[in-house]
């Protein structure tokens, strides 16, 4: 008996790794141009989104086609949020207008549409507790 008790005890941080992290796959939609770059902002910090070089991990990805998909691997559990905006001249940078609001499409993690301001971390932000897939809809 003390062998099976301390055989299953054996395999508790083994569990604990699998479900420590997980995936996280990004359909971003909407492309209307070829041209460029998508980048993809990933926040895990309230106090940080969406700061452009803040975040917790980016990736910028070549614009072809209507859509786009990426994987975020081994991602730990937690609460996370996303940016993106789709920087067609690549230059690095979401351009704006003379008003702050972007010239280029952008999407946030929910379908969250700011009106005035950035949008927060809580309304964006989401759960990962398991490996997940989310479709994000850019907007011109």
């Amino acid at each position: 008996m003390k062998g099976l008790v301390f055989f299953l005890a054996s395999l508790l941080p083994l569990l604990y790794v699998a479900q420590s992290s997980a995936d996280l796959t990004v359909q971003i939609s909407n492309i209307e141009h070829n041209s460029g770059l998508v980048q993809l902002g990933l926040y895990n910090d309230a106090s940080m989104f969406p700061e452009v070089g803040k975040t917790y991990r980016m990736v910028r990805v070549k614009a072809s086609g209507n859509k786009k998909l990426y994987t975020f691997k081994n991602l730990p559990i937690g609460r996370y949020a996303l940016a993106i905006y789709h920087d067609e001249n690549a230059n690095n940078k979401c351009d704006t207008n003379f008003f702050g609001i972007p010239k280029e499409a952008y999407a946030f993690s929910n379908g969250i549409r700011p009106r005035f301001s950035a949008p927060s971390f809580k309304s964006c932000s989401f759960m990962l507790n398991a490996d997940k897939a989310i479709t994000i809809k850019l907007v011109y």
